[in-house]
């Protein structure tokens, strides 16, 4: 038995997952993302919940935004604040007496989609979130791979590839840098630049759903961008199979429009590579955060 949580800004969800990848027991609560001593007692509360809803102690997997620094173990890059420069791993351990594994919640949602979602059986797997923000992960052999920075597969915030002279040097991110993948492919990007462009004010949802010039002219612009990120990829990893989530992964015209275009940005005469949709959705970054425990031999 295995318990994963996925550590969002506004709520928190929690499952126990048995070996076969079955949800046995669910539980979600709101995130007092604010308040990092309350953070602790919450997950620490879901844990002893799952505890005793399987009658055992559990494995306990999280998946949740930032990563644990190599150097000092604490939380860095998490745009829940609270967490920032704590000792969570640390203090959950101590909470529940118990170890605990946490790992960035793109790789949470890449190491589910490898597992047993669109990319199982794959040897090599680029996760992509595409929501407010822009998140990766990438698994080999079915191993996540956190690199020895602790940041693999952190795609969001390099350079967008190939920029034109309008691209440059692009919007400010809250990293501190200009022009990142976050802020044009993310789904909170692709709307910035039609609204700045249209003076509209519509969401990503709306500006997807409207059949008007301007909407289709940003769309196509969404894609050509997620064309050059993803080229850029491929041309690093080479992996079997990308998988989409986040919002803009229901997005079904991505599928057929990305391999039309990324072939002009990638370095080979030939390009397996596929794309696919998550298989799990909104539950794959949970089931990865159970998943960082595997199956024992």
């Amino acid at each position: 038995m295995r318990f994963g949580l996925d550590l969002g800004g506004t709520k928190m969800e929690a499952i126990v997952m048995d070996g076969t990848g079955q949800i046995i027991w669910r539980q979600r609560a709101p995130t007092p993302a604010e308040d990092y001593a309350a953070i602790v007692q919450t997950i620490g509360q879901l844990v002893e919940a799952g505890d005793a809803a399987v009658g055992a102690r559990v494995s306990v997997g999280i998946g949740m935004p930032g990563s644990l620094s190599p150097k000092t173990g604490w939380v860095r890059n998490s745009n829940t604040l609270s967490l920032n420069g704590q000792p969570l791993r640390q203090d959950l351990e101590a909470r529940l007496g118990r170890e605990v594994r946490l790992a960035n919640d793109a790789n949470c949602f890449a190491l589910s989609e490898a597992t047993d979602g669109a990319g199982q059986d794959a040897q090599s797997v680029f996760g992509v979130i595409l929501g407010t923000g822009c998140g990766g992960g990438l698994v080999f052999s079915g191993q996540l791979q956190n690199g020895v920075n602790g940041i693999g597969g952190e795609w969001g915030h390099n350079p967008l590839a190939a920029p034109t002279a309008d691209e440059v040097p692009g919007p400010a991110c809250y990293c501190g840098r200009h022009g990142c993948n976050e802020v044009w492919i993310s789904g909170s990007g692709f709307a910035r630049d039609h609204n700045l462009i249209n003076q509209d004010n519509l969401s990503s949802e709306a500006i997807i759903a409207s059949d008007t010039p301007a909407a289709q002219a940003s769309f196509e612009r969404l894609c050509d961008r997620l064309a050059r990120a993803l080229g850029a990829v491929i041309n690093l990893v080479d992996p079997e199979v990308i998988v989409l989530g986040g919002g803009l992964s229901n997005v079904d015209a991505l599928y057929q429009r990305l391999p039309q275009i990324w072939d002009a940005y990638i370095f080979s005469d030939v390009i397996e590579t596929q794309l696919k949709k998550n298989q799990h959705g909104d539950s794959s970054g949970v089931r990865g955060a159970a998943w960082l425990w595997p199956n024992q031999a």
